[in-house]
């Protein structure tokens, strides 16, 4: 019987990057303080890292796609640098009022819909019950209140993501 994998979900902006609202460009990322720490040890602890990032700015025209996947590419190899793997990044370009009209739609992956996750928890066979989710707004957790046993994290001014690393 194969053993399911565990893993932290994480909201990107506010969660282990500074919120700079609409994040697109590679000179605007900055890693929040102890995020690259705290990743190390999420995996030194055996939990896949994924990213689940609403990204509402594609749909409201303020970047494309592909501005998108240029950042994340980069991000992707920041960190790998630093030792850290991503096990996967699930982004949501829709909006029910989208500028763009082939994003413009109600789905189940824009959070706090659970759509994302679970394509990450079939993809990357991944145990919920085993998992967490972290984010810097009630949104990102919502998960975690759907699967039984499934952890939610809301970082804060009294928690960070190097705090919920340590907790693991």
């Amino acid at each position: 019987m194969n053993e399911k994998n565990k893993a932290v979900f994480l909201d990107r902006d506010g969660t282990i990057n500074v919120d700079r609202g609409y994040l697109f460009r590679i000179e605007d990322f900055e890693f929040l303080p102890g995020a690259l720490d705290a990743l190390r040890l999420i995996q030194e602890k055996g939990f896949l890292i994924v990213i689940v990032t609403n990204q509402s700015g594609i749909g409201r025209g303020f970047y494309g796609e592909e501005d998108f996947k240029l950042l994340n590419d980069w991000m992707i190899g920041k960190l790998k640098e630093e030792g850290i793997r991503l096990a996967g990044v699930y982004y949501c370009p829709h909006l029910p009022d989208a500028k763009i009209e082939k994003y413009r739609c109600e789905c189940d992956c824009r959070k706090p819909g659970t759509g994302l996750f679970y394509r990450a928890a079939k993809e990357l066979d991944i145990d919920l019950t085993e998992s967490v989710v972290v984010g810097d707004k009630e949104r990102d957790i919502t998960l975690a209140g759907e699967v039984k046993g499934c952890r939610g994290f809301l970082l804060g001014p009294d928690l960070s993501l190097l705090d919920v690393a340590k907790e693991l």
